[in-house]
């Protein structure tokens, strides 16, 4: 069937043509897949890889080791378990999102951190139940190795898959209208857009102007409607200015006697406040611009957890806390703990808990950051600030409450009177416990903070975090935390 776009613009003398745009060639081939299908086909890909690369690995490992009885049934055991944590950790961060899965230095970073943090987790989980007899170490390591390689392996070659299907307009899709409000010297590219995700663009209709009669948008609904019931359509598309609403619902009621869904497309500045979540307030909708504190219940569960973590770790880590303890008493004359004053939830200040790693103790109104090389810092304290290990006391400031395991970082309270001076909405970060770890420092955010840039990107992720806090963000930012560590940027 034709395009109606030379028939329209005669017959409504320009007031709201269908635009001129090409068709999608015939000899073009479309591939059987949805655009919206490439988050769930990415998922089982990389569970179909991590199946794949346990079995092999526990065959190969087997026949190397000259043992032909290889258990399978525990390869494909260990390779659910692998799979539900690696995906899940990539799920939080959005990573199988098409737009991500385009960007392959992200992409190879989180695949990177996030497969090393589940084996990291499992292999801390095997040795406190002790079932370490039970499962073969060299096979172990052969599925962590070939397992890594094959998932960044897949990634190349999904994103040139995907780079190809969008370049090339290689999608299916159903038929669409495109109805916008947009003159085309202002034109968004949600057209290109749609196309190139594998929708066949029917028809492309302008809005009449703001303040037309009535008789106009009519007209145009008149029109849509009778170009829609030529065509198999799958949705309408309608692009505008959400200041138009009252204008849009009346075109929108127009377009019921069509069986298909209509999507609303918001452009210019209002579009800003439909991407905050809503509320209900009796009859009425409120629009959340600000997240507000956690709700009883989600403070409950963050607590639990504070507790349960926060205990572990100090059972678990007695041994290096106390052997600690002895070499800073030990390396250099002074207290093995330093408390110093910090601005937490509120503004309320509360004394933190650290190893010494400084001959000096500054609590005060001044308080200068440690510096590279720094000739403070003493020689073991060298080693406890690089691999972080002298914020280990920390978590008796979780167990008592004034800090959780997840948060934005406390500075002293003489640096935070200077950063709240210097970065706007830095006091919004007291909205939440400070933590041990957060957001900002599983980004490279640690150490200190000399310019006011660095300082507004550390805030900019906390801020993040407190607007998007839920209890799968915390648990991927504990399960990233050590791979942290272990990089040291920053740490000195």
């Amino acid at each position: 069937m034709n395009f109606i776009t030379r028939n329209i613009a005669a017959d409504v003398h320009g007031e709201f043509a269908a635009r001129n745009f090409s068709p999608p060639l015939k000899s073009e081939r479309k591939w059987p897949i949805r655009y919206r299908s490439i988050e769930l086909l990415a998922t089982c890909s990389d569970i179909a890889i991590i199946l794949i690369a346990s079995m092999l690995s526990t065959l190969l490992y087997r026949l190397y080791a000259g043992d032909t009885a290889a258990d399978i049934s525990k390869a494909v055991g260990s390779a659910i378990v692998v799979s539900a944590l690696y995906v899940s950790l990539l799920k939080m961060q959005g990573m199988y999102r098409p737009p991500e899965l385009l960007a392959l230095r992200r992409q190879t970073h989180a695949v990177c951190l996030s497969w090393m943090s589940v084996f990291v987790l499992l292999s801390g989980a095997v040795g406190a139940l002790n079932i370490s007899a039970e499962l073969s170490r060299g096979a172990g390591a052969a599925f962590a190795v070939a397992g890594l390689a094959m998932l960044i392996g897949n990634r190349v070659i999904t994103r040139a898959l995907l780079l190809k299907g969008l370049n090339d307009r290689k999608f299916s899709g159903g038929n669409v209208v495109l109805i916008t409000d947009q003159a085309q010297s202002r034109d968004t590219g949600l057209a290109q857009a749609l196309t190139s995700l594998g929708f066949r663009l029917t028809g492309h209709f302008s809005l009449p102007r703001p303040g037309a009669s009535s008789s106009h948008r009519k007209r145009l609904s008149a029109l849509v409607v009778q170009h829609a019931r030529g065509f198999d359509l799958e949705e309408i598309i309608v692009e505008a200015d959400p200041n138009r609403w009252r204008e849009l619902r009346e075109f929108v009621a127009e377009l019921r006697v069509l069986p298909f869904p209509v999507v609303f497309v918001p452009v210019g500045a209002a579009s800003e406040m439909l991407a905050q979540p809503t509320r209900d307030l009796g009859s009425a909708i409120g629009v959340e611009v600000q997240r507000g504190p956690l709700t009883p219940i989600e403070r409950a569960a963050k607590r639990c957890i504070d507790l349960i973590g926060a205990g572990i770790c100090l059972i678990t880590l007695a041994p290096l806390l106390a052997a600690v303890a002895v070499m800073i008493k030990l390396d250099s004359p002074g207290p093995i703990l330093f408390r110093q004053q910090r601005c937490g939830f509120n503004g309320r200040s509360f004394a933190i808990y650290k190893f010494r790693t400084m001959r000096v103790l500054e609590n005060g109104p001044s308080v200068t950051q440690a510096v590279a090389a720094d000739s403070r810092v003493t020689r073991i304290g060298k080693w406890l600030r690089r691999t972080s290990i002298d914020e280990l006391p920390q978590l008796l400031n979780v167990l008592e409450g004034s800090m959780s395991l997840i948060g934005p970082r406390p500075h002293a309270m003489a640096h935070d009177s200077q950063f709240d001076k210097a970065v706007q909405h830095y006091a919004f970060r007291r909205r939440v416990k400070p933590g041990l770890t957060g957001w900002a420092q599983i980004h490279g955010c640690r150490g200190p903070t000399p310019t006011t840039d660095l300082i507004e990107q550390r805030v900019e992720y906390d801020l993040w975090y407190i607007d998007n806090w839920s209890l799968r963000l915390d648990l991927a930012i504990l399960l990233r935390t050590p791979m942290e560590v272990l990089r040291a940027r920053n740490a000195f």
